[in-house]
């Protein structure tokens, strides 16, 4: 007999847990869709500045600066690239010893040195600043965990002393810290916007987007300078030798551009080396001959003798007593040869610069009112600061107005160049105004912004010149400064086949507030006479010996700065018969 199986029917249950299940899996999708349209529409913008913010990001602002050159494209500063060492030896996977030894050499410090770094800190210990691109590159050969070589970039001056002064140095932050570094830091910054640029998710830059290398960003652009690094070699060189020959402090050679303000050389010793600015004395950053006072003595008589002009009080024909030793207001007023010379009696304005006659400066300027001076030597900017490119800029010194007015020796001793101070690229800036026909310029040392092509593209900006002095009045005070040269104390300036004018300098240094017997001295040369292009400023601080004189010290260093730049500006001779005869031997005035 045959039995038949019974044929087994769904439950009523599992058809229910599947409807479930499907009414649970359309809940998910309609809520997930719900979830895409809240993100991609009402969200959508929040949401993706969000994204922006987490994978792009600003580059950090360039720190590259535009390499400077002299005049003529001689580079004074540039960057190259430099590295930091880290390690992190709690990430070493080699003895620490085996790494020092390996360090050693290419870093220049002993694996003992090394071994005790190491174990300053488990990580970020900083072991080498400065590794040049070669030795990083040997470093990575090395291929040890634990060290990290971190980029930077470093400012190098192949001129290194010459141009400290001027130039001035950058920090380890790529700060301008002296010179133009510091004071056209601005300017030497290469205007680079910072793109918004892609990361990964290790915050790393993308390759194909990552920062341009700082030295690309110049785009073969140079700041050019107005000094020409052969004549402040020469201008150095010379000074150095005086400096040495005399046992002197310290001194400084500037060389304006008469026409313009341009400097072509500005030499101050001692100097420093700017690649190695953490060694040098901080007070060598600034600059002297911008920054230190001085009493110029008789090199500032040329500037009396145009305000005398100037005011009608002289005419270039007036004749001034010279006793040789005069009293004002109870105090003795002497010419500095006076015990062996005397009084040297009637005298022109132009044997009055030539002696250099200090009673018959007193002379000249008791023709004038007092106030009336004082008011000048205001117009002529003695208590404002020049305004040139340079740091560290002091401000001529003159006594109060109520004890210059009403005191008569004040007015005595300024007729000879004391009692009042000014910094040297001041009285160069002076001077320079009498050379080109009475223009007060503004001494610079930038040329401007130089694009690849050597088109200008950009200049600082500077005043415009004022007029101080009329051209009649230059042109007289010209002369005279060539009858110093020709036949009084700036004789040994002479240089066969050329003339030049200029003005000796030998003054007493005030050491706290009496005059002792450390001497300043200085000579100013204006050249070519005939058309004046510069003015040549030596000047000499407490040089030794009893022969010690302007004439002694400073004139050779203009001679030889005068004589090289007639070689290197081709400047021919506007006496050549002189070359064709002996000179005549000549004795040294003082």
């Amino acid at each position: 007999m045959t039995t038949a199986k019974a044929v087994a029917t769904p439950k009523p249950i599992a058809a229910g847990r599947i409807w479930l299940i499907l009414i649970f899996l359309l809940g998910a999708m309609a809520g997930v869709a719900a979830r895409l349209v809240y993100l991609q529409v009402l969200e959508r913008d929040t949401l993706a500045a969000k994204a922006r913010q987490q994978q792009q990001h600003y580059t950090p602002p360039t720190l590259a600066r535009y390499p400077i050159t002299d005049r003529r494209d001689t580079v004074v500063a540039l960057d190259r690239p430099v590295f930091t060492l880290f390690a992190h030896p709690s990430h070493f996977k080699v003895e620490p010893t085996a790494i020092a030894h390996a360090l050693a050499p290419l870093l220049g410090q002993s694996p003992t040195q090394l071994r005790a770094k190491f174990g300053t800190y488990p990580t970020g210990v900083p072991i080498a600043y400065e590794v040049s691109e070669e030795v990083a590159a040997k470093i990575r050969a090395l291929n040890y965990d634990g060290l990290e070589l971190n980029q930077a970039w470093q400012r190098i001056y192949p001129q290194q002393e010459l141009m400290a002064g001027i130039v001035g140095y950058v920090d380890r932050e790529h700060k301008g810290q002296a010179g133009i570094e510091f004071s056209q830091n601005d300017f030497l910054q290469v205007r680079n916007p910072q793109p918004l640029l892609s990361m990964n998710a290790l915050g790393q830059w993308l390759p194909a987007l990552a920062p341009t290398d700082p030295r690309a960003l110049t785009q073969g652009y140079h700041v050019r300078l107005t000094v020409d690094s052969r004549l402040q070699q020469t201008a150095r060189q010379a000074l150095r030798q005086q400096l040495r020959k005399f046992n002197a402090k310290r001194g400084t050679v500037l060389v304006l551009e008469v026409a313009s303000g341009a400097l072509r050389a500005l030499v101050s010793e001692p100097s420093y080396n700017p690649n190695q600015y953490y060694r040098a004395d901080p007070a060598l950053f600034r600059n002297w001959a911008v920054s230190d006072l001085y009493e110029p003595g008789s090199t500032f008589k040329p500037i009396n003798t145009a305000i005398a002009l100037e005011l009608n009080a002289i005419t270039p024909n007036t004749v001034l007593p010279d006793e040789g030793r005069i009293m004002v207001g109870g105090w003795p007023i002497q010419n500095s040869d006076f015990s062996q010379r005397g009084g040297r009696g009637a005298l022109t304005i132009s044997q009055v610069l030539g002696y250099s006659s200090n009673v018959a400066m007193v002379h000249m300027m008791n023709r004038i009112p007092r106030r009336h001076y004082y008011r000048y030597l205001h117009r002529l900017g003695l208590t404002q600061k020049v305004g040139s490119d340079l740091p560290f800029e002091t401000a001529a010194q003159l006594k109060p107005a109520e004890q210059f007015i009403h005191y008569p020796i004040e007015l005595a001793t300024a007729a000879f160049g004391q009692g009042l101070s000014l910094t040297p690229l001041h009285l160069v800036q002076l001077l320079g105004a009498i050379a080109n026909g009475g223009e007060l310029v503004v001494p610079h040392v930038i040329e401007g912004l130089y694009d690849e092509n050597g088109h200008l593209q950009r200049q600082p900006r500077r005043a415009e010149p004022r007029r101080v002095f009329s051209e009649r009045t230059s042109t007289e005070v010209i002369k005279m400064l060539g009858e110093v040269v020709r036949s009084g104390t700036g004789k040994p300036a002479h240089i066969p086949g050329y003339r030049l004018g200029g003005k000796t300098g030998t003054a007493q240094k005030a050491v706290g507030g009496t005059y002792g017997n450390q001497r300043i001295t200085s000579f100013a040369a204006v050249f070519p006479l005939e058309q004046p292009q510069y003015v040549i400023l030596a000047v000499v601080d407490e040089p030794q010996g009893d022969d010690a004189y302007g004439s002694t010290v400073a004139i050779p260093i203009v001679k030889a700065v005068t004589e090289s730049l007639i070689t290197i500006e081709g400047i021919p001779p506007s006496h050549p018969e002189e070359l064709r005869r002996p000179a005549a031997a000549t004795s040294v005035p003082q």
